[in-house]
């Protein structure tokens, strides 16, 4: 006898059974187990922050992940998937400080940073128990009862090894370069990061008038930055462009870019009086030296003690003629162009924002925050004459992708990674021709363009709780040695605690003796961009080099991962960053791309907007096999995908409704019958036409779902098993039920 099946379609309580089956006979563990010794086919698990609850999007990720291993399983693989927490970082701090009632690292340090990194350490667990669940209720199968944590010492020392590496090959150095930075947790950021947070806004800029030295006239510059101007030094001009000098309809004397003359002062003519004369014409370099007054008395008195020439005109190409006026301004200490302006012209160094973000008091406004002294600066100037105009300006912006605060650029010293080294960079781009990126444009596209440009991996954060970084520093002699691991610590250091921690403030207080000169190193204070942390993963996770080396190699690299779209700039170019950096190789094979998940009128969701859904409650509702089913077959996993209700109920009925309903209706006549497959043979010379139709059709969709699913094409495979179960029931079932009516157990019965 066959269990009668209910013909309610509520599969809620349904699916907590089969849950509850699987953790009581370990299925998972045992469909690792009985595939000891057949070919390995591995998954990397991108790390979730357990500090963070699941949202919607944790379920579409969850459930491309699960299929394709279960895919593989089914193959005769084993699938190695060992579920892994991502614990360091700035968001731990930020949660340890609300709870704290702290505010900023100087609160930080008075209350203390052993208890401090006590609490971050409980904190990453926070939600431990609830991503479990979610997972169990979403059916995603990986190793939780032996996970890798990113903040164990064995995953810290295998980092460790990595950096060593990397500095013993002269990619690790310390320099003062424009780094984009985080004022408020006084950090800089990587590249990556940073990508990862730009808005479109719309701000004052500023066309402000420079009194030409010696002349009744103004050079007109434009910056969408005014908080910079104080620092300004210089101004810059393209050398191939044409500038002129004309008398202006407002009665000033402009220098300023032809291009651009209509732009900038059409607006100041009338229908008897045109807006501006030309009085001369140059070319860029014509004006290269030429001198002005200095806007702010902070910045001429700073380059004077650094003696060094300032206040002059510069040439660089970068200059445009689609906005401003053809003339910007130069601070270079908050822009890579300005920067390289002034290493070519060895203009002075002025910086009067301090590490907070603040304007120092070298100038008019000190303590304002730099975005809050932008209007100061416009009222100041134009009290003076000196503001042409503060037109709006719409430009992307840099916020911190975590909470959405501005972000600034900043010189400032810090630790990078030379990813522009020529053969680092041509390694990046030929290892990443070897990863099958489902859709292959973000290969090609988005992810390769990132490549071709990449820039030096900014790794070091002014912060507490992370990985420090291994590099100690002789008091002396200004040696730098890198520790790639506890043993090694131990051999140049006479106070290292044989349990130390590798976390601070315990390692900052283990000194080496300098191998140089036999004085003290000390420790540099910054921790690493966690992005390492999650990106070292594939060998960190095994504890490489120390141990588990034959495992290691079995597993490396992954021959699936899968992620959302904004970790093109983020996990996929750390796993890619280091593992070339180590190994030359790819650690990933194939990859799919996921959209983001959004409301029903394609709106990003968001608890501002009040259009969040809470996975746990759409779960209970429609159950995890139904969004699981919408999710693969709704559209192609890289494409957004509308989630709303009505979307995922269709989808139940269509199929999950069907196929059900069909299975019923033969157990129903199977039971009246004490129908015993294993008693009867198909004699396939004697089936009817529609009996051979519907075998044949389900060959074809064996054979189908096989080739799709090796090749990583999802959608495609859920469609041809919805169309499959719609003509099993509308078609077959339909014209063939009669037959189960018969009485006995004739074969066109059977």
């Amino acid at each position: 006898m066959y269990k009668k099946v209910s013909t309610n379609l509520n599969f809620v309580e349904r699916e907590k059974e089969t849950a509850q089956f699987w953790k009581d006979h370990d299925i998972f563990k045992k469909s690792i187990e009985t595939r000891e010794g057949d070919p390995v086919y591995t998954f990397y698990d991108g790390p979730p922050t357990a500090n963070g609850k699941p949202h919607i999007g944790h379920v579409l990720t969850r459930v491309i992940k699960d299929m394709i291993p279960r895919y593989r399983t089914m193959k005769g693989y084993m699938v190695p998937r060992k579920a892994g927490w991502d614990t360091h970082g700035l968001p731990v701090e930020l949660e340890v400080e609300k709870k704290l009632g702290l505010d900023g690292k100087e609160q930080i340090e008075e209350y203390g940073l052993d208890p401090f990194i006590t609490q971050c350490k409980e904190s990453v667990w926070k939600y431990k128990g609830m991503w479990e669940d979610f997972s169990k209720t979403v059916g995603f199968w990986a190793d939780m009862d032996n996970p890798y944590v990113t903040y164990n010492d064995n995953f810290i020392e295998s980092e460790w090894w990595a950096l060593k590496t990397i500095w013993d090959k002269g990619l690790l150095y310390k320099g003062f370069k424009i780094v984009p930075y985080f004022p408020r947790f006084v950090t800089p950021l990587s590249s990556h990061e940073v990508a990862q947070g730009y808005k479109a806004v719309k701000e004052r800029s500023a066309v402000v008038r420079f009194k030409v030295a010696g002349e009744d006239a103004y050079f007109l510059a434009w910056t969408t930055t005014p908080w910079t101007l104080p620092s300004n030094v210089a101004l810059c001009v393209n050398p191939e462009e044409t500038y002129c000098k004309v008398k202006a309809a407002d009665g000033y004397v402009y220098y300023m870019a032809k291009a651009l003359l209509d732009k900038v002062l059409g607006k100041l003519g009338t229908e008897e009086t045109p807006a501006y004369e030309i009085l001369e014409t140059y070319k860029g370099t014509d004006l290269e030296y030429k001198e002005y007054v200095p806007l702010y008395e902070g910045a001429a008195k700073s380059a004077e003690k650094q003696h060094k020439k300032a206040h002059f005109v510069t040439c660089a190409d970068y200059v445009t003629m689609s906005d401003g006026t053809g003339i910007v301004h130069i601070a270079p200490a908050f822009g890579e162009d300005d920067a390289q302006v002034g290493r070519k012209y060895d203009l002075p160094f002025v910086q009067f924002v301090d590490g907070k973000g603040s304007m120092t008091e070298d100038t008019p406004y000190a303590g304002l925050f730099v975005k809050d002294a932008d209007p100061k600066v416009l009222v100041d100037l134009d009290k003076e004459g000196l503001l042409f105009d503060a037109p709006k300006f719409e430009h992307d912006y840099p916020f911190c992708w975590r909470c959405d605060t501005p972000l600034i650029y900043y010189a400032r010293e810090s630790w990078f990674i030379k990813m522009s080294d020529p053969e680092v960079k041509a390694n990046l781009i030929a290892n990443n021709k070897t990863i099958n990126w489902i859709p292959e444009t973000i290969g090609t596209g988005r992810f390769g363009a990132w490549l071709e440009n990449v820039q030096d991996w900014g790794i070091s954060r002014n912060r507490y709780w992370g990985t420090p970084l291994n590099i100690w520093v002789c008091d002396d002699c200004g040696e730098m040695l890198s520790i790639g691991s506890k043993a090694e610590l131990k051999e140049h250091s006479d106070n290292c605690p044989d349990d130390i921690e590798l976390h601070r403030p315990y390692i900052d207080a283990v000194t080496c003796t300098c191998p140089k000169c036999k004085g003290k190193m000390k420790r540099v204070p910054e921790v690493i961009d966690c992005w390492f942390d999650s990106g070292s993963m594939p060998f960190a996770q095994h504890h490489y080099p120390f141990e588990n080396k034959e495992v290691f190699e079995q597993q490396f690299p992954a021959k699936f991962i899968s992620e959302a779209v904004d970790q093109t700039r983020g996990w996929f170019y750390s796993l890619l960053a280091i593992s070339t950096l180590l190994f030359n190789k790819a650690p990933y094979e194939n990859v799919i791309v996921l959209g983001h998940v959004q409301d029903a009128d394609g709106q990003k969701m968001s608890k501002s907007k009040g259009n969040a859904v809470d996975p746990f409650d759409a779960l209970q509702k429609h159950g995890a096999d139904a969004i699981r089913w919408y999710f693969y077959e709704n559209s192609a996993p890289w494409l957004p995908n509308r989630f709303h209700d009505k979307a995922v109920t269709e989808g139940q009925r269509k199929f999950m409704g069907t196929i059900w309903n069909t299975y019923a209706f033969f157990v129903l006549y199977a039971n009246i019958d004490d129908f015993d497959a294993t008693k009867y043979t198909l004699e396939y010379d004697k089936l009817p036409v529609m009996d051979k139709w519907i075998l044949s059709k389900l060959n074809t969709l064996v054979k189908t779902v096989d080739n799709n699913l090796a090749n990583y094409k999802i959608t495609e495979t859920a469609r041809a098993l919805e169309e499959f179960v719609d003509e099993l029931s509308n078609w077959y079932v339909r014209r063939c039920r009669e037959r189960s009516w018969a009485k006995g157990m004739e074969q066109d019965k059977i």
